[in-house]
């Protein structure tokens, strides 16, 4: 099903969509895990994103992870500049220098679970498909999305 498609399904629901940054929204850079600034902004799914922020029922997070905790700055910097449209209280980046031992999957799950989904319908966009197995297997009360959702 079509991102879109799904979106006016639930048109009659208020709706917070979770973005995953990496391979996402931003490019991955091979050999550089950090230096977050220098990743190339995935201009296409940016806008679909922001076009349908625009929706009344829509809420926008991001849902990222950082392997050291520098990177919760250089990530808001970086949406800062390419989807400011995304409010500040609604990016929750997650740093695995301070979760350690913790796997990114379960470090998600956990963020996903503590979200309070009363009258809502959560949805996750990802491009990790360990990720999106993981939270199948574990919580079967949010929509899981493959980023290619946000290419048409």
């Amino acid at each position: 099903m079509y991102f879109k498609e799904l979106i006016e399904k639930y048109n009659n629901k208020n709706i917070e969509i979770y973005v995953d940054m990496d391979g996402v929204i931003a490019d991955y850079n091979v050999g550089e895990p950090y230096n977050f600034d220098k990743k190339r902004p995935l201009y296409s799914s940016i806008s679909k994103i922001e076009e349908v922020s625009k929706l009344e029922n829509i809420d926008i997070h991001i849902l990222s992870l950082t392997k050291k905790s520098i990177g919760i700055e250089e990530k808001n910097q970086w949406l800062d500049i390419n989807a400011p449209f995304i409010k500040k209280e609604n990016r929750h980046i997650i740093s695995k220098e301070e979760n350690p031992g913790i796997p990114s999957k379960e470090l998600k799950l956990n963020y996903l679970k503590s979200i309070d989904k009363t009258n809502k319908i959560i949805i996750l966009i990802d491009d990790d498909p360990e990720i999106l197995k993981y939270i199948s297997e574990n919580l079967n009360e949010i929509i899981l999305l493959k980023d290619t959702v946000l290419v048409d």
